[in-house]
């Protein structure tokens, strides 16, 4: 079976969707697949609310990520009994989660993105396919001729198109396509940045997680089966950190020491259950929810005992495991001997919801993926480009050719090998086009979190905002390039085609750059 379309992407997270979103408004068509059943990502297949600047509810994202937001308020509002509090307030925040300023349900963002494609699969310009993972990729000549994905519908499925976006989780068709890249933490003499280490660590890489769903009812009883591995989670202290990983405290992300936090917010400190909370049922009519509904993607359960990317697929299957075994453990712990303030222990009304994850155990569909293979591009944005202390640009470094931009603090979770952790005040940035251009393979598009960054400045490239514009940028520019016949580095070197192309960008309501703005 073989399929064919201007745009090929790969991979339907955030970025994949809006680089589907874009083709489309640009008059292409476009196959898009997804290895589960939602597209979304991070932000609903991986359960993970918003991760976002200050000066987003004012400006700082593309004009569809402004309109995205709005409508996740507008669906709450139009079908849930909010209070005429909650129902007036601008700054609608579902769950109240103090992470996140939009904290709400995956579902929500799922059905929002799905409408937001749909018009362009009613008319044939949108194709998507679930439930796919690609196995092999086509070469010749430095062109990708065709994709082969895995389809659980349709078994295997030739896809063809004339460029090509990856925008899988984990960067997945790089080495199937003998495509530059890096993985892990670079060196110094890579890249020159401050916090580089000395020597290239590949297999040094970010922390993933196994975020799930609870509610709580403080009179209910609903403790978990006992895992299988909670004698070694219980007991288990990284040689690194100055406490147990099920315990209150957490790391200071500024100086690795350990700090205290509590179950619930009270008027001396903040809570982990409303870090991620997407229900507050006290923004609702009384009695519409019977409890609150949270995220658990706490630090407790961030895992970092392994890489999965480019290991054996035992090695993989293995990590995986282990990481969803951390998280029932976390939650078991929770249930039965996490200390209370009034001197007991365990909270046996936590309760799984399934139904909020769209999944039989309550646990998102996807792991949550920090860190990607990266592009080796024409240019990559290092650590110098954006870190506070260290920037030589005194503000936010201008790029003539930015194709969006983005704002979060360098923030990288505990590593895979070196264990580091690492969080710098940072300034916001532009993203250069350059850094969605490969070296040599001539029409493969990075669209997520796998474009021209470092293992640092992919602490700050791969949050929400961030990705859903370099998705967005990314289909533009495969509509571009075949709008106009020319080959990606032909745009990049040619200052005319560049601004033309940006120009197309702000007609989409792509924002290309700063206004004056300070430090995070």
């Amino acid at each position: 079976m073989e399929v064919k379309a201007d745009v090929l992407i790969i991979g339907g997270g955030l970025g994949g969707t809006l680089a589907a979103f874009s083709a489309a408004r640009k008059g292409k068509s476009v196959i898009l697949t997804e290895e589960t059943d939602w597209i979304g990502g991070q932000l609903t297949s991986q359960g993970v609310p918003p991760d976002e600047h200050k000066w987003i509810e004012k400006f700082g994202c593309t004009e569809s990520y402004r309109t995205f937001r709005n409508r996740v308020r507008d669906y709450y509002r139009k079908q849930y009994p909010l209070t005429e509090d909650a129902r007036n307030d601008p700054h609608l925040n579902p769950g109240n989660a103090w992470v996140s300023r939009l904290s709400h349900e995956p579902r929500i963002a799922k059905n929002i993105l799905e409408d937001m494609l749909q018009p362009y699969r009613s008319n044939g310009q949108i194709k998507i396919l679930y439930n796919c993972k690609p196995i092999s990729v086509a070469v010749e000549d430095d062109y990708i001729n065709s994709v082969t994905v895995d389809s659980h519908d349709h078994g295997f499925i030739e896809l063809r198109g004339t460029y090509v976006l990856d925008a899988t989780e984990c960067g997945d068709l790089f080495p199937m396509a003998n495509v530059e890249y890096r993985i892990g933490a670079e060196s110094k003499s890579m890249t020159n940045e401050p916090h580089a280490l000395d020597d290239y660590e590949p297999e040094d890489m970010q922390s993933f997680t196994q975020v799930f769903a609870l509610e709580y009812d403080p009179k209910g009883d609903h403790v978990i089966e006992k895992p299988a591995m909670y004698d070694h989670w219980q007991t288990y202290q990284a040689s690194f950190l100055e406490h147990k990983q099920l315990s209150w405290e957490i790391p200071d992300a500024d100086t690795g020491k350990s700090k205290t936090l509590k179950m619930f917010t009270d008027d001396d400190q903040l809570g982990l259950w409303e870090y991620r909370r997407i229900i507050d049922p006290a923004l609702f009519k009384q009695g519409f929810f019977n409890s609150d509904i949270s995220l658990i993607n706490w630090p407790q359960n961030d895992y970092w005992e392994g890489a999965i990317i480019d290991v054996s697929p035992e090695e993989r299957e293995k990590h995986v495991y282990e990481a969803k075994q951390l998280s029932l453990c976390l939650l078991y712990w929770l249930q039965t001997e996490a200390p209370r303030d009034d001197g007991g222990y365990g909270y046996p009304g936590l309760k799984l919801r399934p139904d909020i994850m769209g999944t039989v155990d309550g646990f998102a569909k996807h792991p949550y993926i920090r860190e990607s293979r990266r592009l080796v591009a024409v240019e990559t944005v290092v650590e110098q480009d954006i870190n506070g202390d260290f920037s030589p640009y005194k503000g936010v470094r201008i790029r003539p050719n930015s194709i969006g931009i983005g704002a979060y603090r360098i923030d990288l979770h505990p590593t895979t090998k070196t264990h580091r952790l690492f969080y710098a005040p940072s300034y916001p940035f532009e993203i250069p086009l350059g850094a969605l251009i490969p070296i040599r393979i001539k029409n493969l598009i990075p669209a997520c979190k796998n474009v021209g960054a470092t293992h640092l400045t992919n602490g700050c490239m791969r949050v929400h905002p961030v990705e859903w514009n370099i998705g967005e940028s990314a289909g533009a520019l495969a509509a571009f390039a075949i709008e106009k016949n020319l080959g990606l580095k032909q745009i990049y070197e040619d200052e005319r085609s560049t601004k033309e192309f940006q120009n197309q960008l702000e007609e989409l309501g792509i924002q290309l750059h700063w206004p004056k703005v300070g430090i995070l």
